[in-house]
């Protein structure tokens, strides 16, 4: 089986390609399809990458993710994640290309007290989580048999994330602000690029069980206080975390007070429990820090 995966600069398509050299000894052939192969500002690149690549799925991961900043580039941020998933959905359903589509938990108003189920209604808040939930229905009614999966609060060992950022200031400050008003939960990207494998092989065998609108998540939620003081009390245990509103942190965009998704129905397609956020970010951070660059940095 051939797997395109789009967005292989990012977290997600990035851990996706970490996995690839393992995967096809399994029988699936991960190819990177990044900017350079298929560019999402040119319509034309995606059926020219396709025929390319001959993927038998395609899982999109690229978007514009810069939240704020959409706020003033609400072109670019429509073109790149509103429309150009119905291009990709309408050139995979002329090829008999299955595609999987990740998108956000930013399509929510985050006024819930809940978690989200799929079905909820939505009410993006801002041109971020507007601009990808118009690619969700662009691409449903391009190719409705796509599965679409929402997830929020990525971070991974590697690149810019919440984590690494806590790690950072945390190395160099005795005392921390963070927010304690915003509830969702984090999530592990090398989990979820694993999850998301086992996925892309349920549709195989049954395409009907993947289709449509889905949440993925660890199991829990916090706040990004209680996110940051888990990191730092396994790595930089004497760092203090005093709690913030998010008044403290006025931002281009209004990110959601409440964005915890159910992410029951995913697991139990794939037949079995998810694993808690705690479980997930120590798993990460013993693979940070007991990976052989880092060799020096062993964890207190």
């Amino acid at each position: 089986m051939r797997v395109a995966i789009t967005g292989t600069t990012g977290q997600l398509g990035g851990r996706l390609c970490v996995l690839g050299a393992a995967e096809s000894a399994r029988g699936m052939t991960l190819l990177d399809c990044g900017r350079k192969t298929m560019d999402l500002l040119v319509p034309g690149s995606i059926p020219t990458a396709l025929d390319s690549l001959k993927p038998d799925v395609v899982v999109s991961c690229a978007a514009y993710t810069a939240v704020d900043a959409a706020e003033d580039d609400r072109d670019t941020a429509f073109r790149v994640n509103g429309e150009a998933p119905g291009h990709l959905g309408r050139a995979c359903a002329e090829r008999g290309i299955q595609v999987v589509h990740i998108s956000t938990d930013y399509v929510f108003d985050g006024r819930g007290k809940t978690p989200y189920l799929p079905e909820d209604p939505t009410g993006p808040t801002g041109v971020y989580g507007a601009s990808k939930l118009a690619g969700e229905r662009a691409l449903l009614e391009a190719l409705p048999g796509a599965s679409i999966i929402r997830v929020g609060w990525l971070y991974d060992r590697e690149g810019r994330n919440f984590l690494n950022t806590m790690l950072r200031l945390g190395g160099e400050r005795e005392v921390l602000t963070v927010v304690d008003d915003q509830w969702g939960c984090p999530t592990h990207a090398g989990d979820f690029a694993e999850d998301l494998l086992h996925w892309v092989r349920l549709g195989v065998e049954d395409a009907e069980a993947i289709r449509g609108v889905h949440h993925y998540g660890h199991e829990g939620m916090t706040h990004w206080h209680g996110f940051a003081s888990a990191i730092l009390k396994r790595v930089h245990p004497n760092v203090r975390v005093d709690a913030v509103t998010s008044d403290a942190f006025p931002t281009r965009a209004t990110r959601p007070s409440f964005s915890k998704l159910d992410e029951s129905a995913f697991f139990h397609k794939l037949g079995r429990p998810p694993i808690s956020w705690k479980t997930a970010l120590n798993r990460c951070l013993d693979a940070k820090f007991d990976s052989p660059e880092n060799s020096q940095r062993r964890l207190p």
